[in-house]
């Protein structure tokens, strides 16, 4: 006798839990981009719609961006995007540096001659990032090598611990970083600059002077805080 067809116990929870990344990543790209802004009340019917997906794999989404703190909870009321402040945008930048400054350090001492060419590789690759179709794209291109470049600097500290802290900061300071990333992109000047900062920077990295690389690195990082001050006070964001 024909046995009748059994799902697989394991297909429906992985399709649920595909659909819940799904719509985590799309949501948080979009708060990121400014979709939502911040304060703006998350509503599960507009979600869906804009999304194509269930109840389910959105409170998944929502629940997982709580915990990055991109969304805040509203105590029987459902979501908001999380509110934007000057004093956060300050304290995340610093923490960030001041955990960047360790890592390099960090890297300086323990890497060798392949974490030495990644940086080469990856500064390489970013200094030959031209104009393309659009900003969107142009935006996307760039930023993506350059955090490849960032994250290949550090990476040579050899501490897994500290490289999932310093993603956790990285998720939390997006959305000030995309409204800085959006000024230099449109400017040719602010890009050029930055090519030489680069430039400036590894070559202080890979001479291993720790203190002159550490100081180099924070002025880095902390350049984009002035920018990101003035675009939230001209979008009524501070």
């Amino acid at each position: 006798m024909e046995q009748p067809y059994m799902e697989q116990p394991d297909m429906e929870p992985q399709g649920k839990q595909n659909l819940a990344i799904s719509g985590y990543r799309l949501l948080k790209q979009d708060i990121i981009r400014g979709q939502f802004l911040p304060g703006e009340k998350l509503l599960m019917a507009r979600l869906k719609e804009r999304y194509a997906l269930g109840t389910g794999p959105l409170r998944e989404a929502l629940s997982q961006l709580v915990a990055e703190r991109l969304v805040v909870a509203i105590s029987q009321r459902g979501y908001r995007v999380a509110p934007m402040s000057l004093d956060e945008l300050n304290d995340l930048y610093d923490a960030r540096a001041q955990l960047e400054g360790l890592m390099l350090e960090l890297a300086m001492e323990r890497g060798d001659d392949d974490w030495e060419a990644e940086i080469l590789a990856c500064a390489h690759t970013l200094s030959k990032v031209v104009k393309v179709s659009g900003l969107e794209e142009q935006l996307d291109v760039w930023d993506a090598r350059h955090k490849a470049y960032h994250t290949a600097i550090v990476t040579g500290c050899r501490s897994p611990h500290l490289l999932q802290v310093r993603q956790t900061l990285f998720d939390q300071v997006e959305r000030y970083r995309h409204l800085w990333l959006r000024e230099i992109v449109l400017s040719s000047a602010a890009l050029a600059a930055k090519r030489d900062e680069h430039a400036a920077l590894t070559e202080t990295v890979l001479s291993r002077n720790k203190a002159k690389a550490r100081q180099m690195m924070r002025e880095h990082l902390m350049s984009p805080v002035p920018i990101i001050t003035e675009v939230m006070i001209r979008q009524g964001l501070a």
